[in-house]
């Protein structure tokens, strides 16, 4: 049974809303006013909550030439240092509390990533209502650890992650007492290809977890992560940006807010689709229901004349007896007058 994990009392899970989170990232570009501007633009756009992620670059990694610390071919940060690029995405620390008011007072929720002890100290002192573990921290148990002993719900991202690796995650938080967990399918590849999305793993994340599994996407667009909803995802999470012509390192894979905005809609029409289990008729479909078939009689038929396939034939509109007795009516009379284009009734055949 999934337990009952509440973001600022916000229930989190199967059969509830989508949990939609807007990833700020590093989209401020080093502007209070241009984030402040984003948190606007994120609420406007249908987001529940506004993430942010508390790091210093040197709590990231260190500063170094070396190869090792320079980054490959494959990522859209080719050539750049570690230390460089996380630089550049950083956020000062002083603005989010301030952020934080802001998204509150929008009525959104506002949460963070940490990155080590200090930030998860700051976090706690900030009282954000959830920390969310990021891919290439996964496999830091310490770290995890820190989160989970705030008592909140941690959600763990999955992104290059074996199995066996995210067992360890779940159990570490789970050591710590804490049972509020969320695990988000992730691919981390900036930008993802839809065909490495690999979606399917939600559901199987759901079985073997017994926890509520999101989706932190980082596809262009928005058909992935409303297939994921349709597949069972409780959160969405997807970066956001006021505009991609702005250059930046997350902007490429980032929405604008009229998309971010036409995603959260597309969502909650797909949560309205899903419905529940249901057989028969819905509400509008009793005006469709004429449009059935039924037999009737397509000849007039005189009292005591046979019932043959020549009067009598299976056709629309639903107002006759059911297709299904054309056998057992076949053969038999006609107790009275039955005139051509009347709904074939047992009151009108003999018995």
């Amino acid at each position: 049974m999934t337990p009952d994990i509440r973001i600022n009392g916000r229930k989190i899970g199967p059969g509830e809303p989508t949990y939609i989170v807007a990833e700020m990232s590093c989209n401020h570009h080093g502007n209070f006013d241009r984030a402040v501007e984003i948190v606007h633009a994120m609420k406007e756009a249908g987001a529940d909550a506004v993430k942010l992620q508390t790091y210093t670059a040197d709590a990231h990694t260190i500063d170094s030439d070396k190869n090792e610390f320079r980054i490959g071919k494959g990522t859209l940060w080719e050539g750049k240092t570690l230390h460089e690029l996380y630089r550049e995405a950083f956020m000062p620390w002083e603005w989010q509390p301030k952020l934080k008011d802001i998204a509150n007072f929008l009525g959104m929720d506002l949460f963070s990533a940490p990155s080590d002890a200090a930030s998860v100290d700051f976090l706690r002192e900030m009282d954000i209502p959830a920390y969310k573990i990021a891919s290439f921290e996964l496999i830091d148990p310490e770290l995890i650890r820190l989160a989970a002993q705030t008592g909140k719900p941690v959600l763990l991202s999955t992104g290059m992650a074996q199995l066996e690796e995210i067992e360890e995650a779940v159990a570490t938080v789970r050591s710590t007492g804490n049972d509020q967990i969320i695990l988000l399918k992730c691919t981390s590849a900036y930008p993802t290809p839809p065909e490495e999305s690999n979606l399917r793993t939600i559901t199987d994340l759901q079985e073997r977890f017994g926890v509520p599994v999101g989706l932190s996407d980082h596809t262009l667009g928005t058909a992935v992560p409303i297939a994921a909803v349709a597949l069972g995802a409780c959160v969405v999470e997807k970066h956001f940006c006021m505009t991609r012509k702005e250059p930046g390192p997350d902007s490429p894979f980032s929405l604008e807010p009229q998309e971010f905005k036409e995603m959260t809609a597309a969502i909650r029409i797909t949560e309205k689709a899903l419905g529940t289990v249901s057989y028969g008729r819905t509400e509008h479909e009793h005006a469709t229901a004429v449009f059935r078939r039924s037999l009737f009689a397509v000849r007039d038929i005189e009292a005591g004349g046979k019932l043959t396939s020549e009067n009598v034939r299976c056709i629309r509109p639903g107002y006759g007896l059911p297709p299904k007795e054309l056998k057992n009516v076949l053969g038999r009379k006609a107790n009275k007058m039955i005139e051509r284009g009347t709904p074939l009734a047992w009151d009108l055949i003999e018995k």
